[in-house]
C-alpha cells in the first residue's frame, strides 16, 4: 500500500522531464565498456579502474567485491555519475551518461545525513532537489519512511536515533525518488553485527516482496559472505589498478542458508579468486607472484596491518599447532573473513606464515616469532621487517644520511609517484608503526620527521 500511494504521489509531482517506463527484468539500464579512471599523481596519471566492461540488468542485485584499493567505491561513483570517466563509456538505458545519473541514488556507509534536519527533512531533500511542491514531497516521504520501518520518526533528529536507524533514513531518503538503481556503498560497515544484519535481512525481504520502487542495486563491498548472501552476481576486481578478476553468478534461492554446502562452497571459490591463491604461486614474503629481488615500494604495498594485529594472530595460529583454517579463525574472532585479510597479508609479506588450500600456516620464522619473548621478537620482526621494500627504504635512506634524519615528505614525494594520497597515507602510517616496533627509526609527529633509533635493533640491511 505504502508503495503505491508513493508511486502515485511521484507521478503527481513530476514537473520535470518524464520518468522512463518502469524496465523489464533483464533490460540493460547500466553499461560501461573499457571504462579507465585515474587520478593526477607526482609522476602522472596514476590508474585506478582500467579496462572495465559492466552491465547492470533490471531485476538484480550486483556487488563490486575487492579488497581496498581496488577501485570498487570510484566505480560506484562513475557509474552514479559524480566522478567523470578518464576513457571508456558509461552509458545508462543507452545514453551516454555525462553528469550525474538521473536514474541513480546513493546510500553512504557514513549515513551523510544533516544534522539539523529531521528525519522527514533529510527525507525530503531528494525530492527537494528536484522542484517538488512542499505538500507532495512531504506525503512522499512520509510513505518511503513508513517503507523503511521508521514511521515513528518522522521528527526525530539524527542524533537521537541509532546508527542503524540513521542508516534507515538513508535508505528511505534513496528509495523516495524511486530510482532504477540503488547505489550502495558498504551501507552496512559502520553498524554493530546485529544490526547489520537485521537491516540486510528487512531490505533483502522489501527486494523480495516486489514492494521496492527501483529495479536494480548495486552493492559495493569487501565483506564476501554479505555479496554471497545479498547479490545475484559478484564481480571480484583486482587491485592497482581495478580490473574485473571473475565474475560469479550466485544462482541460490533467498532467503540464502549460510550453513548449506552451496553456499559455503561459492565464499569458498569467490575467496581464493578475490585473494589471488587459487592455486599454490603465491610463496611466503613474495606478494602475487613479484620475485623477491624485484619487489619495489611501487609493485609491493605495505598491508594495513599494525604489529599487534599481525603478532595477535601469529600467536594465535602457534597456538593451534601452527596451522588453522581461516573462515574458521575469522568465526571465532567475530569477524569476517576479509577483515582478517590484511594481517593474513602481512604475515605472508614478513615469511612469517604462508596459504595451503584455505589454511594459514606459520612458516619456521613465523613459529619462532609467535613464541619469542620482547626482545627477541623484535630482532625477529626487524630482520623481516628490512625484506620490505618501504621499510628497508626508509632505514637505507637515514644511514645514508650524515644526520640520521629525513623529513616525511620525503618519502611521501617517492610514493606520490605511485599511489594516491590517501594509499600515501596509509603506506607511512603502517611503515611508521613497523619501523617502531622493529627500533629501526623513530618518528616525531610535530615536525613529520623520521630518525635513525641508534640504541635499537639495527641488523645489517638485506640485499
Amino acid at each position: 500500500m505504502a508503495l503505491k500511494t508513493l508511486r502515485k504521489l511521484r507521478a503527481a509531482t513530476t514537473t520535470t522531464t518524464p520518468k522512463p517506463p518502469r524496465a523489464a527484468d533483464g533490460d540493460v539500464l547500466l553499461e560501461t565498456v573499457s571504462l579507465t579512471k585515474t587520478y593526477a599523481g607526482a609522476d602522472g596519471e596514476l590508474p585506478v579502474l582500467a579496462g572495465i566492461d559492466l552491465q547492470i540488468r533490471a531485476g538484480e542485485v550486483v556487488a563490486p567485491l575487492g579488497k581496498s584499493g581496488s577501485g570498487k567505491s570510484t566505480l560506484l561513483r562513475c557509474l552514479a555519475g559524480l566522478i567523470p570517466a578518464s576513457s571508456g563509456t558509461i552509458s545508462y538505458r543507452d545514453q551516454p551518461l555525462t553528469g550525474a545519473n538521473p536514474g541513480s541514488a546513493m546510500v553512504f556507509q557514513t549515513f551523510a545525513l544533516l544534522p539539523w534536519l529531521t528525519v522527514q527533512q533529510n527525507v525530503e531533500l531528494g525530492l527537494e532537489a528536484q522542484g517538488v511542491p512542499a505538500d507532495r514531497r512531504a506525503e512522499a516521504a512520509v510513505q518511503a519512511i513508513d517503507l523503511i520501518g521508521l514511521d515513528g520518526f518522522e521528527s526525530a533528529y539524527p542524533k537521537e536515533l541509532s546508527g542503524g536507524m540513521r542508516q534507515r533514513v538513508g535508505f528511505a531518503r534513496a528509495l523516495v525518488v524511486e530510482p532504477d538503481v540503488l547505489m550502495m556503498d558498504e551501507p552496512f560497515s559502520a553498524l554493530d553485527v546485529l544490526t547489520a544484519e537485521n537491516l540486510r535481512g528487512e531490505l533483502m525481504e522489501l527486494w523480495e516482496s516486489g514492494q521496492f520502487p527501483t529495479r536494480a542495486i548495486v552493492l559495493v563491498t569487501h565483506n564476501i559472505e554479505e555479496a554471497v548472501l545479498m547479490a545475484d552476481r559478484i564481480v571480484v576486481l583486482g587491485s592497482r589498478p581495478g580490473t574485473i578478476k571473475a565474475t560469479f553468478e550466485v544462482g541460490l534461492e533467498r532467503p540464502r542458508d549460510r550453513n548449506a554446502p552451496a553456499f559455503e562452497d561459492l565464499i569458498d571459490r569467490v575467496y581464493r579468486v578475490m585473494t589471488g591463491r587459487a592455486k599454490e604461486t603465491r610463496i611466503p614474503g613474495r606478494p602475487d607472484g613479484i620475485e623477491l629481488d624485484k619487489r619495489t615500494t611501487a609493485n609491493t604495498p605495505l598491508p594495513v596491518a599494525s604489529v599487534d594485529g599481525l603478532s595477535g594472530l601469529a600467536e594465535m595460529v602457534a597456538h593451534r599447532d601452527g596451522r588453522c583454517d581461516l573462515a574458521d579463525l575469522a568465526d571465532d574472532l567475530g569477524l569476517e573473513i576479509d577483515d582478517v585479510l590484511p594481517l593474513v597479508d602481512a604475515l605472508e609479506l614478513l615469511g612469517f606464515a604462508k596459504i595451503s588450500d584455505d589454511d594459514l600456516l606459520l612458516t619456521e620464522r613465523g613459529t619462532a616469532y609467535a613464541g619469542a619473548d620482547v626482545q627477541d621478537s623484535k630482532t625477529i620482526f626487524s630482520e623481516a621487517a628490512l625484506g620490505t621494500p618501504l621499510v628497508k627504504l626508509i632505514t637505507t635512506s637515514l644511514r645514508q644520511n650524515a644526520e640520521g634524519t629525513l623529513r616525511a615528505g620525503f618519502f611521501r614525494d617517492l610514493l606520490a609517484h605511485h599511489y594516491t594520497s590517501e594509499q600515501v597515507t596509509q603506506q607511512l602510517e603502517t611503515a611508521t608503526d613497523w619501523g617502531r616496533y622493529a627500533e629501526l627509526y623513530a618518528y616525531d609527529a610535530d615536525p613529520q620527521e623520521y630518525r635513525l633509533d641508534n640504541g635499537g635493533v639495527t641488523p645489517a640491511p638485506q640485499s
